[in-house]
């Protein structure tokens, strides 16, 4: 067999599901080229082959397993104290935010702690501990938990960090800072409180450039002068959310020339009863349906449940974050119940949603319904799943990490005109013929790793550059023949391709 069908095996030796740890521990070895870190990367792995990377002389391996989202997060903890900023940076940044998954898993409070306290960026000055916290905090790998306990944990820095959000602290919490025994809390503090402030937020304004101003506007103290001036340079849409807008503001608002304006303000749960009658006649249909929605949102926290689905369509992937508490779920099961779309849609939302009400809306006649169902609840029917799959392509790369979607029962879908569904029926192991001949690539890789293919008929496809990848990475490929490719590519005096300097979102590294 030619030495071209070298890099097909590593790398499909890399994906097997029944590789041993003797057979994955040797592709970390630099002559595995980029089948090493991709593996991983990129796959669940044995205690054995974590131990083997966390203690890998290169940091290329480990930096690669420091983006990892199959094994169990608290493993990555010794990267947190890794002699390689490099690594740390890693592990703070998560995956690039361009290749980043709806859902991103959060990482331990101890790996947080450690990465949020640390006095250097690691041994060999690649990056500094800011640099390190900076990735950290623009990853969305902090839970909502952690950010609510750092105001009042223990240790001073992240005290002072929670000093971030004074928006979103309690009074009490807010007091405690302003009062709290380290010097270097209090000034975080003392600097902080402007956004509450508003006449420290009309001086701080023009310092910030126009991408900041929508932060300013829609979340901090307005006084009256910078509300007027809102109106004067007709950038009062941020107002609209606003929690802290003043009440004739609002009322102002709800009278804008604006459609889009009134429509934003429309769902407030502070806006007055006759405010919300006016805007229920409105002549704009979007106006009157937000008015309509009123009764549900009491709330702020009810307001931006509603306001995250409206008009985002059936092929919106934006962040799958987890609940924050509030709503409660009886209010979304009264969501769930109502005869308004939006609201159900709103209901299909929430992950903790009861099973019968869950059951209700994968039949729901509305499709936004059945689509954010099927990506945001667990028990979400494995049929709806696939029905999602097949019918919306922009989910896809989301469906497929959900334990809930379908192994099996997908063989009904081989001759399907869209490769990706072939592909997923190619890999379904009731089929008795997996189609290795398939035009395209991605179909042939998975028929090659269907399982129901004997050792026998996997000799022939491992010769073959079309299917070598996926017969190596087929669990029915016997443990002595993984060892005896991994011998032939391994040997010395073979050239594996480079390992890669730079991670998927273009830093160094």
């Amino acid at each position: 067999m030619p030495d071209s069908l070298h890099e097909p095996w590593l790398r499909g030796i890399a994906f097997n599901p029944a590789a041993p740890s003797d057979v994955l521990i040797r592709l970390v070895d630099s002559a595995a080229g980029e089948a090493g870190p991709l593996m991983c990367g990129g796959r669940d792995l044995p205690d054995a082959v974590i131990d083997a990377a966390l203690n890998h002389p290169d940091r290329v391996i480990r930096r690669a397993l420091a983006l990892n989202q199959h094994i169990d997060p608290e493993r990555l903890a010794p990267l947190a104290t890794d002699p390689s900023g490099i690594v740390r940076g890693w592990l703070a940044g998560g995956t690039p935010a361009h290749l980043r998954p709806r859902w991103v898993r959060p990482l331990p409070d101890d790996i947080l702690v450690g990465l949020l306290t640390a006095r250097d960026g690691g041994e060999d000055g690649t990056l500094t501990a800011n640099e390190i916290v900076d990735e950290l905090m623009s990853s969305q790998q902090i839970p909502l938990s952690f950010h609510r306990s750092m105001a009042g944990h223990e240790h001073p820095r992240l005290r002072e960090r929670a000093t971030w959000e004074w928006q979103s602290l309690t009074a009490a919490q807010r007091e405690a800072l302003l009062d709290d025994p380290d010097p270097a809390v209090r000034k975080a503090a003392q600097e902080r409180s402007w956004v509450l402030d508003p006449e420290r937020v009309e001086a701080k304004l023009p310092s910030y450039g126009s991408r900041g101003r929508p932060f300013v506007l829609g979340r901090c103290a307005l006084s009256p002068t910078l509300v007027e001036q809102c109106f004067a340079e007709g950038t009062v849409r941020p107002l609209t959310w606003n929690p802290r807008t003043p009440a004739d503001a609002v009322a102002r608002l709800a009278r804008h020339p604006d459609a889009r304006i009134r429509e934003l303000v429309a769902a407030r749960p502070d806006l007055a009863p006759g405010l919300v009658a006016e805007l229920g006649e409105d002549p704009d249909e979007d106006v009157r349906m937000r008015a309509r929605l009123h009764p549900f949102p009491r709330t702020w926290a009810e307001y931006w449940a509603i306001d995250r689905v409206i008009g985002h369509g059936p092929d919106c992937l934006c962040p799958i974050t987890e609940p924050t508490g509030e709503p409660s779920p009886d209010w979304f099961a009264a969501c769930a119940a109502s005869e308004e779309p939006v609201l159900r849609r709103v209901a299909a939302c929430f992950p903790g949603l009861p099973v019968e009400l869950a059951a209700t809306l994968a039949q729901d006649d509305d499709e936004e319904v059945r689509i954010l169902l099927a990506c945001h609840h667990p028990l979400a029917p494995p049929h709806l799943l696939l029905d999602v799959f097949v019918t919306r392509p922009a989910h896809r790369p989301h469906l497929l990490t959900l334990p809930a979607f379908p192994r099996t029962g997908r063989a009904h879908l081989i001759s399907h005109p869209d490769a990706d569904v072939r592909a997923l029926a190619a890999a379904d192991p009731i089929l008795s013929e997996p189609p290795v001949e398939d035009p395209d690539e991605s179909v042939r890789r998975a028929a090659a790793a269907n399982p129901s293919l004997t050792p026998e008929a996997l000799e022939a496809l491992l010769a073959d550059s079309r299917t070598a990848e996926g017969a190596a990475a087929n669990p029915s490929l016997p443990v002595p023949r993984m060892h005896a490719l991994l011998d032939r590519c391994l040997k010395p005096g073979t050239t594996p391709t480079g390992r890669r300097s730079r991670r998927p979102g273009g830093r160094s590294g």
